[in-house]
């Protein structure tokens, strides 16, 4: 390999450079392809302590190991990202320009609904080479939607709106601490929960909340559903459906803290405004928080289909059509013939003909949709209408009179939700939507009708 490859990898030293050619020339006499020793010297530079006894690159690990540790030992770079919507404030900017300066960056997209989150923006996606970053995953793993269409005709709401309020009522929970003293059962149960240590130690805290919402801007709610075409065999019309908002729950958040600090403790030497973006290399650690993170990618989805089936149940029900999709996640894709890790903080995957669901607010409508395929997004789109207040500002200057308002004039049933989550603290949806014509299409528009979210003054956990 070429000196300037080398530097851009991370060797700049004379002596660490010298070492990486050694190690080139042993790795292909060794048999291995120019693009596996590339890949290699990258896991190296990021992970020495993983290679110290390698056959091939010990040496060169042991190199790195060597030399002094100082703020400026990594090899920053400048990746661009494309941006989609123009109501996004600088300080979701500078977080994501903080992200495309990483050592294992590869390229970025910010979506419309994007603001402030903790490391990586929500609305922010980012590819990276050979590692994966807890908190670009985020605190609530594996945090997804769903939407079911039942046959029951949307007059059914109106004609007795008490019977679907207390179907959800009764068939989750909402709160930080919100689980079952019957408890739930699910398949998701008997996955191999030992396959990390916490996750094993995490598992009766999953249990005792499967089936739960949470809090935050987690939402169970009913209204109708207007498909613009058919789809999967439905009819285009108009649907009675029910649309969840939710993730792994306690559980999830105990995993997100525990690598999170894994990875940073890797990684003292970032400087603040990158402290929460440190990663973990693919192998050792890294390999653990990805088997913990698929799992509660099951669990997440189990609580969704225990939500669904039950609320269905409680209103005599029959599912015509169901849709789901993560977005707090991280993914092995290919993207510019490389293979990386695709984080997407609060965004939708929007691959060509994958379908997703992409919620408003509580007046607001949501949207059914399926992904263009557009790569300058990283096949993404955005997860929701994103915030324009914090939730502070939320609470200091929104009304429940006002709130009321609102409800009155969208004839919106709330049957509890924070003054924070008050449609005033959101962007308009149609608006982001408009951004991202050029990542999704819109199979279908759904208008809330009967909703519920986390009682005033629960913490929120999203």
């Amino acid at each position: 390999m070429k000196t300037r490859e080398l530097e851009n990898i991370g060797f700049e030293s004379k002596e660490t450079l010298g070492f990486a050619r050694s190690a080139c020339a042993a790795a292909a006499q060794n048999g291995y392809n120019k693009k596996e020793i590339r890949n290699d010297l990258k896991s190296v530079s990021l992970s020495p302590s993983l290679y110290l006894d390698h056959p091939v690159y010990g040496e060169l690990a042991r190199a790195i190991m060597s030399e002094p540790k100082d703020p400026n030992k990594y090899h920053y770079r400048e990746v661009k990202y494309a941006t989609f919507g123009e109501e996004i404030e600088p300080d979701a900017h500078k977080q994501m320009e903080n992200a495309c300066k990483l050592p294992i960056a590869f390229k970025g997209a910010l979506m419309p609904d994007a603001h402030v989150g903790y490391g990586l923006p929500v609305g922010g996606v980012l590819a990276t080479e050979g590692a994966v970053i807890p908190y670009a995953v985020g605190v609530d793993i594996a945090c997804r939607v769903m939407i079911t269409a039942f046959d029951i005709p949307t007059k059914a709401m109106g004609q007795d709106p008490t019977k679907f309020a207390k179907a959800i009522e009764e068939n989750t929970q909402f709160g930080v601490g919100a689980k079952w003293k019957r408890r739930k059962e699910h398949p998701v149960l008997d996955e191999n929960w030992k396959v990390t240590p916490i996750t094993a130690s995490v598992r009766e805290t999953a249990w005792s909340q499967l089936g739960t919402s949470g809090s935050g801007n987690h939402f169970v709610e009913f209204g109708e559903l207007e498909l613009l075409e058919q789809f999967e065999g439905v009819p285009a019309g108009r649907y009675l459906a029910l649309v969840s908002h939710s993730g792994s729950r306690g559980a999830g958040a105990q995993i997100a803290a525990h690598f999170s600090a894994l990875a940073q403790k890797l990684h003292k030497q970032l400087p603040g405004p990158l402290k929460h973006l440190a990663w973990l290399p693919m192998e050792g650690e890294g390999a653990e928080y990805w088997a913990a993170m698929e799992l509660m990618g099951k669990y997440a989805s189990a609580n969704h289909h225990l939500i669904h089936q039950d609320v269905g149940k409680a209103i005599g029900g029959k599912p015509l059509l169901q849709v789901e999709n993560h977005h707090n996640f991280a993914w092995k894709e290919t993207h510019d013939g490389e293979e990386v890790i695709v984080h997407r903080k609060g965004a939708t995957p929007a691959g060509k003909g994958v379908r997703g669901y992409i919620p408003g607010t509580m007046v607001n409508p949501g949207y059914l949709v399926e992904g263009l395929g557009d790569e300058t997004s990283l096949l993404s789109a955005s997860h929701g209408a994103g915030r324009l207040m914090s939730r502070k500002q939320a609470k200091n200057s929104v009304t429940r009179s006002a709130l009321n308002k609102l409800l009155e004039e969208a004839r919106v049933k709330l049957l509890s939700a924070g003054l924070d989550e008050s449609p005033h603290a959101y962007k308009d949806i149609d608006k982001v939507m408009s951004a991202q014509r050029d990542l999704v299409r819109t199979l279908g528009k759904f208008t809330p009708k009967i909703v519920k979210m986390a009682p005033e003054g629960e913490r929120a956990e999203d």
